[in-house]
C-alpha cells in the first residue's frame, strides 16, 4: 500500500513539474525569444546605419529619462511620457465607447430587420474601406478643434468592424433559440435582452477588440497631423529631434498599451460570455 502510494505521489510530481515547464515554456521562453528576435534584428540594422539608428543599449541610456519620469512637468509643451500616453488613451476611449454606443444597436437592427439590412449595408460597405484619416479634414471643418477631430476620427473608426461583426452575431443566432421564446411567448424586448444579446456576445466582443485595435492605431497618426499632446505628437516631436531612440520607445510604448486594451477586452468577454477566448 506505501508502495503503491509512493509511485502515486511520484507520477503526480512528474506531472506537475511537465505542467510547469510547459506553462514557463509557452508564457515566458517562447513570448522572450520572439522578442529577443526583434532586438537582434534592430541591433543588426543599427551596426550598418549606426549614423542615425541606435543600437538597443543605447536607445536604453537615451531613454533612462522617460522610463524613470514619466509624469514629469517641464513646460507648456514638455511633459512626460506618461502624461502623453494617458491624453491619447483619453481620446480613444471617448471616441471608442461612443463608437460602441452607436455600432451595437446598429449592428443589432441590421441583424433582425432586413429592411434595415437592405438600406444600411450599402452604406457600411461604401465607409469601411475609406481610410480614417481622410475624414480628418472633415471633422476639422466641422468642429474647428483639432480635441472633438480627433475623438471624431476615433468614433468613425469605431463604427465599421463593430457594426458588421454584431450584425453577423445576430443573424447567426440559432432559430431554435428564438422559436423557443416565441412558444414562452416572451416580449420582444425581452427576446432581444435574454435570448439574442447573450448569443451575440461573442461576436459583439470580436467586434469590438478590432475597433480597439483600428482606433489604437489611427490616434496615432492624427495626433501626428494635428499636433495635439499625445503619444503621436512624441513621435513626430522626437522625430523632428532627430531623436530616433524615443521614437523606439514610443514603439515599445504603443504595443504594449494596445496589448494591454485587447487583453482587457478579452477579460471582459470572459467575464460575460463564460467562454475562454483566444488571444
Amino acid at each position: 500500500m506505501l508502495l503503491e502510494l509512493f509511485i502515486l505521489r511520484k507520477s503526480l510530481n512528474t506531472l506537475v513539474m511537465r505542467y510547469v515547464r510547459s506553462l514557463f515554456r509557452a508564457n515566458i521562453l517562447l513570448p522572450m525569444a520572439g522578442l529577443a528576435g526583434v532586438i537582434a534584428v534592430w541591433w543588426l540594422i543599427a551596426l550598418f546605419r549606426n549614423e542615425m539608428m541606435p543600437t538597443p543599449p543605447e536607445a536604453f541610456v537615451k531613454n533612462v529619462d522617460f522610463l524613470l519620469h514619466p509624469f514629469y512637468r517641464r513646460g507648456p509643451g514638455d511633459i512626460g511620457l506618461g502624461w502623453m500616453l494617458l491624453a491619447s488613451l483619453r481620446r480613444v476611449c471617448i471616441g471608442f465607447v461612443l463608437g460602441a454606443v452607436v455600432a451595437i444597436p446598429v449592428g443589432v437592427w441590421i441583424g433582425l430587420s432586413d429592411y434595415a439590412r437592405l438600406a444600411l449595408n450599402p452604406i457600411v460597405q461604401v465607409f469601411k474601406p475609406v481610410s480614417p484619416l481622410v475624414w480628418l479634414p472633415i471633422a476639422l471643418a466641422i468642429f474647428n478643434a483639432a480635441e472633438p477631430a480627433a475623438i471624431f476620427v476615433i468614433f468613425i473608426t469605431s463604427l465599421w468592424s463593430t457594426i458588421i461583426n454584431t450584425a453577423e452575431g445576430v443573424r447567426d443566432v440559432p432559430k431554435e433559440y428564438l422559436e423557443v421564446a416565441q412558444v414562452l411567448e416572451m416580449p420582444r424586448w425581452k427576446q432581444l435582452t435574454k435570448v439574442v444579446l447573450p448569443a451575440s456576445l461573442p461576436y459583439i466582443f470580436t467586434g469590438l477588440r478590432i475597433s480597439s485595435g483600428i482606433a489604437w492605431l489611427v490616434i496615432v497618426a492624427v495626433e501626428m497631423l494635428t499636433g495635439s499632446i499625445g503619444i503621436g505628437f512624441f513621435v513626430w516631436d522626437e522625430w523632428n529631434r532627430l531623436n530616433v531612440s524615443s521614437v523606439f520607445l514610443a514603439v515599445f510604448v504603443i504595443g504594449l498599451t494596445g496589448l494591454i486594451l485587447d487583453a482587457t477586452l478579452a477579460k471582459l468577454q470572459t467575464f460575460f460570455t463564460h467562454r475562454p477566448t483566444r488571444s
